[in-house]
């Protein structure tokens, strides 16, 4: 299926009820309804669309339905549980039910940016999602647990496909009924980020993701990522957080022997010193033949302790799903490996 064919972008929804005869009043009622994970049809009577709308919802609702199912899933011992969500053209993308209400969701049908030690990027770019397939995967969510927050850190740079990530942020900050602080905007650095985040009726909030101090360093794990030295991301993120009024998160993957040195802890607090900001080092998930592993349990504590005590809100987080090995583009890819060896193809 195209990405530009109907009912993949929230925009072409909007017009599809518009033309059916939907009233600005009905088309939001419609709209909170589906990123409810509700029927379109549960409308009071004094909020009930014209009959040419309502004749056009079960259309509408299958259109919505087909937008992503789940083809698989993996529940955690820690509360999460990794989605295989399949698009109706039968490409595939990742979604995690997190912890304490929240999911995860992709932008994109794999990734550009080529992360070194990221499944999802080992297979480049295969198409970007429509905004509504964006919101397709919250509803997915909704369906299964209460959700009061979205992190844009699944498949895909979001930054690579901007209007359609804004879009539905848009949507999910209005309709979705979800805050603005708790949509979490994840990119490796764009400047096109810095310049259209702030001028979004939902300004959400920000993760960068820093991983080293090291110029260079940087451009080797993150290839394809924009050339912004980190002195200059941490300086446009620190604008960004003093506008919203909400702190920056630092992303940084902790990678044995390449990011966890004294060298870059003291970088860190020389970037983050006084700024507002929250640094969560997160220990790599491991990924069979990556050439990567996680510090030990005591390094990464030891890393968090010294940030503190130097100033730096920072916490120690763990990769959701590491009993089921979880990290992104792990269970895609293993559903390609099956598709590939039972002779279904790619």
């Amino acid at each position: 299926m195209d990405e530009n064919s109907a009912l993949t972008r929230i925009r072409e929804l909007r017009q599809r009820l518009r033309a059916a005869g939907a009233r600005p009043c009905h088309e939001q009622r419609l709209l909170y309804n589906w990123t409810q994970a509700r029927p379109l049809d549960a409308c009071a009577r004094a909020h009930a669309p014209p009959k040419s709308v309502c004749a056009a919802l079960p259309v509408l609702a299958a259109e919505l339905k087909a937008l992503a199912r789940v083809r698989d899933e993996h529940a955690s011992e820690d509360g999460s549980s990794r989605l295989l969500v399949e698009l109706a053209d039968g490409q595939t993308v990742e979604s995690v039910l997190l912890p304490r209400d929240g999911v995860c969701v992709s932008t994109q049908a794999g990734c550009a940016v080529g992360c070194t030690f990221c499944m999802t990027g080992q297979g480049g770019l295969l198409r970007q999602l429509g905004s509504a397939e964006i919101v397709a995967q919250v509803v997915l969510a909704r369906a299964r647990r209460p959700v009061k927050k979205v992190a844009f850190m699944g498949m895909g740079e979001p930054a690579h496909n901007l209007d359609n990530v804004l879009e539905a942020i848009d949507l999910l900050g209005t309709a979705g009924g979800i805050g603005h602080k708790s949509l979490v905007f994840s990119t490796v650095g764009d400047r096109r980020v810095f310049e259209r985040l702030p001028r979004g009726t939902v300004k959400p909030a920000l993760a960068l993701s820093l991983h080293t101090t090291n110029a260079d360093l940087r451009a080797q794990l993150l290839p394809r990522a924009p050339r912004i030295d980190p002195e200059e991301l941490v300086e446009l993120g620190e604008n960004y957080a003093r506008a919203t009024g909400y702190p920056i998160q630092y992303q940084w993957t902790l990678l044995e022997a390449v990011n966890d040195s004294d060298a870059e802890l003291e970088g860190i607090v020389r970037l983050l010193a006084g700024k507002y900001a929250v640094m969560n080092l997160i220990p790599y998930n491991d990924v069979a033949g990556s050439g990567f592993r996680r510090p030990s349990a005591e390094r990464a504590a030891a890393m968090s302790l010294h940030l503190y005590r130097h100033g730096i809100l920072t916490k120690l987080r763990q990769s959701a799903g590491q009993d089921i090995a979880g990290a992104c583009g792990q269970l895609r890819a293993r559903a390609t490996a099956c598709r590939i060896s039972c002779g279904r193809g790619g």
